[in-house]
């Protein structure tokens, strides 16, 4: 069950009530505020993003879908119906979120939606791969055989990218090092060395410890300035990294960077030829394979 924030009007009074109502889907819960006798003006369901933690706790991860495509295959290859078998998937399923869009989707295919259009409403939690696999399956008969090969898709994937997140954390440990040790040494070994040299008679340092000295000096006393210029420079280069140039400028970094570029282009190749190779074994025509990968 799903809590809905529900706005109705009394039509015979015209008063308008708020309240909270349990159900399946927000059909059921229209039905249930029409039952009243009231009206519905807004049914809107409860994620939790007032709470940002509630937020980040309740998304929807690659094993929250893998859960969901098993299950709804072993459900469906039984001999359920598709809407039955998705209300028992939802009364299974612990991530709020994927309640919610389960329930949306029970609603679709309840008012003639096929399965893959209604999947097709939700870009951020099905992807194109998913909702085409999806279609295929529907098409030739076999949605059951094609919500496994969802779930082993996926599963590899995750597997990929854990395998990569686990490759990078060496590297990123130790440039965060090195960041650290520059950072102490501008900041307290160099004025030392400006002392050291101080008492020394006629002393005249290099034009590299000069500049040295002043970056240590700005960073002492001006170092607010440099944590705001840091958080705006993170702050822009992930809005540029999202855009379209910035996407193909990283994109091409990653590709042809030493060490890590042919790294890049196996894992690139990898997913290419096993995404591929699930579509086509669903029956997804070549171009279209092609396109979607």
């Amino acid at each position: 069950m799903i809590a809905f924030k529900v706005e109705a009007r009394n039509t015979k009074t015209g008063e308008k009530i708020r309240s909270e109502v349990q159900a399946d889907s927000e059909q059921s819960a229209a039905k249930l505020i029409k039952a009243q006798g009231l009206v519905p003006v807004s049914i809107k369901a409860q994620t939790g993003d007032s709470n940002p933690f509630e937020r980040f706790k309740n998304r929807i991860a690659s094993k929250d879908k893998v859960l969901f495509s098993r299950q709804l295959s072993t459900l469906i290859n039984a001999g359920l119906p598709l809407v039955q078998s998705l209300r028992n998937v939802q009364g299974q399923t612990q991530n709020k979120s994927l309640q919610i869009v389960i329930g949306r989707i029970i609603s679709d295919v309840e008012a003639g939606s096929s399965f893959s259009a209604s999947l097709s409403r939700y870009p951020k939690v099905f992807n194109e791969v998913f909702v085409s696999l999806v279609a295929a399956g529907e098409v030739s008969g076999t949605l059951d055989k094609a919500l496994v090969r969802i779930a082993d898709q996926q599963e590899k994937d995750a597997e990929i990218m854990s395998k990569i997140r686990g490759a990078m954390v060496y590297p990123v440990v130790v440039i965060a090092v090195m960041t650290a040790v520059v950072g102490f040494m501008v900041i307290t070994v160099m004025p030392q060395v400006e002392q050291i040299y101080k008492d020394l008679p006629g002393a005249n340092l290099p034009v590299i410890t000069k500049i040295l000295l002043a970056v240590s000096h700005f960073a002492r006393d001006f170092w607010w300035i440099v944590i705001i210029a840091i958080i705006l420079i993170i702050f822009f280069s992930n809005r540029w990294a999202h855009s379209i140039g910035g996407k193909r400028f990283f994109d091409r970094f990653k590709m042809r960077a030493p060490l890590i570029g042919p790294l890049f282009m196996k894992v690139y190749m990898a997913r290419i030829t096993r995404t591929g190779t699930t579509l086509v074994g669903s029956g997804v025509p070549l171009l279209q394979m092609l396109q979607i990968v």
